[in-house]
């Protein structure tokens, strides 16, 4: 053993001689130290006024000797690799503490963040170098289920302190035990595994906390909807965000430590993240990191059926991964080959050179752009027709193809889940007064929708440009229902179809009391200037002040129309366009 790592600038050569030393003492398999190990290290600490460390392996080998500072010791790049879940790294640390300071903060961070079998300090007595107390930590092993009961347990247990010569812990003995209890856990949770990726989902802000828990609120319902199971949720408010890593340097060691202990594979940001944000990230944390836009991606990617919606979500992809492939073979982007973040171009595409991704680019914009042309074809005969067209918009999950299927008694796909419906859906409506129209269920919408996203199903929210009135479904329990519709109409005015009629659908209302659902229509009124309708889109019996609302604005526009009857029952024309 001729190497020392750390900082040796300064020491004298006898110094670093007799530190070197150090890496031919041997350690009964048992011990945790030795007495004579402790007294030379205490020794050599005392008189250089530095930290000495050492690593040791199970068979009582120094294999790593360390010197630091004063106030701190770090250890050696032995290798980044993940041990096994049911196992330590086979390595114990015994360093010097000169301050009087029993473990810190960073022994602790770097027993969980390495897998250390044990981490020990020796307190250095500051007047004669003499050892003093041992202090001595270790991981401890809890099944998933525990944490999610217990969030803030602490992952180590100390062990009773004492002098070198008294240590009474078996340490062989103590070792195999836990690994022991890592291994039965393991093998329960294996029979309990459903293949599902396992996330921990993390929110950094510079604003308001609340306005971050209500995001991760629905980072956590996108989540779910891409069938991901949360784990934890982790949310930090910063002066200013880390160009690097986003997070701090104490919340990124403790979202580590996090996920090594709940098993976590992927890392869920409530924002976007830059592509060297990505790579210096999934360096650290050695698992796959994605963002909020390629959660919704994913989504997508998972929803869509019909060939349109898959050559739009491949097309999506490719132009938010496009710039990120700079990272080249950077671990985030190689774990792309399957899983969250990971559905629809695979892994040769996300791995191929910029210029053949282009060309991909360049080949699924032409389809789409040839599908564009016959929805547009489509659109000009049902204008032939002088029918009506009233699309359902909104926030995604609010109840719009529910609400459909409702008012045509069709069997459109519609279920609690985020971006259900990915494909738009025509169908006929006859009014109560014999007035038809062609009614539309579209994609749904969310805050910060991905411009790629956008881009690509563009051809298919044009279906909304020819509207004659957009009936905007609100999921009025939800408590960020003004946010959401504030998005919404962000949304239609960047897609310029702000200057459409409007009539906003409270759904959901049996859910509400009448005083909150009177608030809640001055509210929007006084906001946006709109007219609002509570209705429950389950129940059918509620629709009737909808459908005269819709029937008022459409006689507005086709004047010629005879008075409703308010009396006849919505009739369905099932015919689909």
């Amino acid at each position: 053993m001729n190497t020392v790592h750390g900082f040796t600038r300064g020491l004298k050569h006898n110094q670093l001689k007799r530190i070197e030393r150090l890496g031919t003492r041997r350690v009964a398999a048992d011990d945790i130290v030795s007495p004579e190990l402790a007294r030379q290290m205490s020794e050599i600490s005392h008189e250089t006024g530095r930290q000495v460390g050492v690593l040791i392996n199970r068979k009582g080998q120094v294999e790593y000797v360390m010197v630091g500072t004063a106030k701190g010791i770090e250890l050696p790049d032995f290798g980044r690799a993940r041990v096994s879940e049911d196992r330590f790294r086979g390595l114990r640390c015994v360093h010097t503490h000169l301050l009087g300071e029993k473990l810190t903060q960073d022994d602790l961070t770097d027993l969980a963040l390495l897998r250390l079998d044990l981490m020990s300090i020796i307190q250095v007595d500051r007047k004669d170098g003499l050892p003093g107390l041992v202090y001595s930590a270790h991981l401890v092993p809890t099944a998933a289920e525990s944490l999610e009961a217990e969030a803030q347990s602490l992952p180590y247990e100390y062990l009773e302190p004492n002098v070198a010569s008294q240590l009474d812990t078996n340490f062989i003995q103590l070792i195999n035990s836990l690994e022991d209890e890592m291994a039965r856990i393991r093998l329960t949770g294996r029979n309990r595994q459903t293949g599902r990726d396992r996330a921990i989902l993390v929110g950094v802000t510079t604003g308001d906390q609340d306005i971050a828990a209500e995001s991760i609120a629905e980072l956590k319902e996108l989540s779910e909807s891409a069938d991901v199971v949360i784990l934890d949720t982790i949310i930090q408010r910063r002066p200013k965000i880390d160009p690097k890593t986003v997070l701090g340097k104490g919340k990124l060691d403790e979202l580590l430590i996090r996920s090594m202990r709940l098993g976590a594979d992927i890392i869920i940001f409530d924002t976007e993240l830059s592509p060297a944000q990505v790579r210096s990230l999934s360096d650290t944390t050695e698992l796959k990191v994605i963002d909020r836009p390629q959660l919704i991606l994913d989504i997508f990617a998972q929803r869509a059926q019909s060939r349109e919606g898959k050559l739009q979500v491949e097309l999506a992809q490719l132009k938010y991964l496009l710039p990120r492939l700079v990272i080249g073979q950077n671990s985030a982007f190689s774990r792309l080959a399957g899983g969250i973040g990971g559905r629809g171009p695979g892994e040769t595409k996300l791995e191929t050179d910029r210029r053949r991704v282009r060309d991909r680019i360049a080949n699924l914009e032409k389809q789409v752009d040839n599908l564009g042309f016959q929805r547009q074809e489509r659109r000009k005969k049902r204008v032939q027709k002088h029918l009506p067209i009233i699309s359902l918009v909104g926030y995604t999950n609010a109840g719009k193809s529910t609400l459909l299927n409702q008012l045509t008694q069709s069997d459109v796909y519609a279920e609690k889940k985020m971006f259900a419906t990915l494909d738009p859906t025509s169908r006929r409506l006859r009014l109560p007064y014999d007035q038809e129209v062609i009614i539309n269920d579209t994609v749904g919408f969310i805050r910060d929708l991905p411009d790629a996203l956008v881009s690509a199903f563009r051809a298919t929210l044009e279906e909304i440009a020819d509207s004659n009135l957009l009936v905007h479904v609100v999921d009025a329990s939800n408590p960020r229902v003004l946010q959401q519709i504030a998005s919404v109409n962000k949304i239609l005015s960047d897609l310029e179809f702000n200057e459409i009629p409007q009539l906003i659908v409270l759904n959901k209302a049996d859910l509400l009391t009448r005083e909150v659902i009177e608030q809640l229509t001055r509210q929007i009124s006084l906001d946006s200037g709109l007219t609002s309708v509570a209705i429950s889109a389950i129940a059918r019996e509620t629709l009737r002040p909808m459908v005269a609302a819709v029937g008022e604005i459409i006689k507005e526009v086709y004047t010629g129309a005879e008075e409703p009857n308010f009396e006849e029952e919505i009739a369905l024309v099932a015919n689909h366009e």
